[in-house]
């Protein structure tokens, strides 16, 4: 019943959490629990603690009994330049009208027996976020939207022998989205009236994740996870902007990944990850796709698929003091002729900088830290507002994140 209560405690808290802002891998977070985050977010075949789930649901039985709940401070910079637009105002755009966000996460595994687990990991994706209080758009109010994601995943572990393991989380998943000062796209939508200014509104939706870890050798561990794509609820409100009458699915996503023990006390991790925002027509969509806004074939983002490598460093210190660090990089999703609505979303940064440390208290309880540093990056888009009667707008963001979390 404690644990229940918990579960519940948290999950709430994730949704009051709200808005996610991890604009980091397109709008997919960096890393899951806050180990991972240290090391780049490597995971699918190293799992260190309760949300081992989020990045590969075989883990979880390797694990053991534990809990893990954790926040991190999240600060992106996103700004945007308009330049040669006859429509809407030129110059430069400062995107965070907020800028501060809190991400919860939260862990929870029980073994069953030797063999086999259940638990629950509760984690966040978002990242599409941003306010302009100057609205290039000459709309009413402050230009910007707010996209976040809430994941709670059960998870079923077991280990087929001594050396194998698989896995499968049950994904249960939350979203909410609001846009404003958006009207000026109006009479570019299939129904006006959904395009902007109309408060936040949620859909829902049930997916899976699977997942295998297998132990090649004492020193080698190999893994592969494989999220198909989750069917959301239609976001209605908005049914005169995103693509679909306001559909917003979640992109298929899967990787593989190694970990080799390269010393007694040095672990090394490596992990490829590909996230199909191809396969999400709100996502995708071009600006040349010719539809209205909100019809099957409406404008969208422009976003292609995404391939992300991450490699993660471990080192045991001492029996109380772990260090990590890590870096991953992931190709441009976003094309330069596709900056335009990107403004509202620019989430463009590849490069990332991550450390982190765990203290091991008296009482085995263990206390970790992690900081992530996406690198500026900028995407310049030569005449990218052509269909809104010329122009070109470049996109500019870079992220810090800091965080700690208690596990037991």
């Amino acid at each position: 019943m404690r644990i229940k209560k918990i579960v519940a405690t948290l999950a709430s808290f994730g949704l009051i959490a709200s808005p996610l802002a991890y604009a980091t891998d397109g709008y997919f977070s960096d890393g899951y629990g806050m180990k991972s985050i240290g090391m780049a977010g490597v995971g699918i075949a190293l799992p260190q603690d309760a949300i081992a789930a989020a990045n590969n649901p075989a883990g979880m039985v390797m694990v053991g009994d534990r809990i893990d709940m954790g926040i991190s401070l999240f600060r992106p910079d996103r700004s945007a330049e308009v330049s040669g637009s006859p429509g809407f105002k030129n110059g430069t755009f400062d995107g965070n009208g907020r800028a501060n966000f809190l991400i919860p996460e939260f862990g929870y595994n029980k073994m069953v027996n030797n063999n086999t687990s259940l638990g629950v990991s509760v984690y966040g994706n978002g990242g599409m976020n941003t306010q302009y209080n100057n609205n290039m758009f000459n709309g009413a109010g402050p230009a910007g939207i707010n996209m976040s994601q809430l994941f709670i995943a059960p998870t079923w572990s077991m280990k087929l022998n001594p050396s194998n393991s698989i896995g499968v989380s049950l994904n249960l998943v939350y979203q909410t989205f609001s846009a404003t000062g958006l009207q000026a796209f109006q009479p570019s939508s299939s129904n006006q009236a959904a395009v902007t200014n109309n408060g936040t509104d949620t859909s829902t939706g049930v997916g899976v994740k699977l997942g295998w870890i297998g132990e090649v050798t004492s020193a080698i561990t190999l893994g592969a996870a494989y999220q198909p794509k989750t069917s959301m609820s239609k976001l209605s409100k908005y049914s005169g902007l995103f693509a679909e009458q306001g559909g917003f699915d979640i992109p298929a996503n899967y990787g593989v990944g190694i970990a080799v023990k390269a010393a007694p006390a040095t672990t090394v991790a490596f992990d490829v990850k590909q996230i199909k925002y191809s396969g999400v027509a709100s996502v995708a969509n071009t600006v040349s796709q010719g539809g209205p806004l909100g019809a099957n074939n409406g404008m969208g983002f422009g976003w292609q698929d995404m391939t992300v490598l991450k490699i993660g460093v471990s080192q045991a210190v001492s029996s109380t003091l772990t260090l990590r660090a890590g870096f991953s990089h992931n190709n441009q999703q976003i094309p330069a002729s596709q900056t335009m609505f990107n403004i509202l979303a620019p989430g463009v940064v590849q490069d990332h900088l991550t450390l982190g440390a765990t203290f091991v208290r008296p009482d085995k309880s263990e206390i970790t830290v992690g900081y992530m540093h996406a690198f500026k990056k900028t995407v310049n888009g030569p005449n990218s507002m052509a269909a809104f009667g010329g122009g070109s707008a470049n996109l500019t963001m870079s992220e810090d994140s800091i965080g700690i979390a208690y596990g037991w």
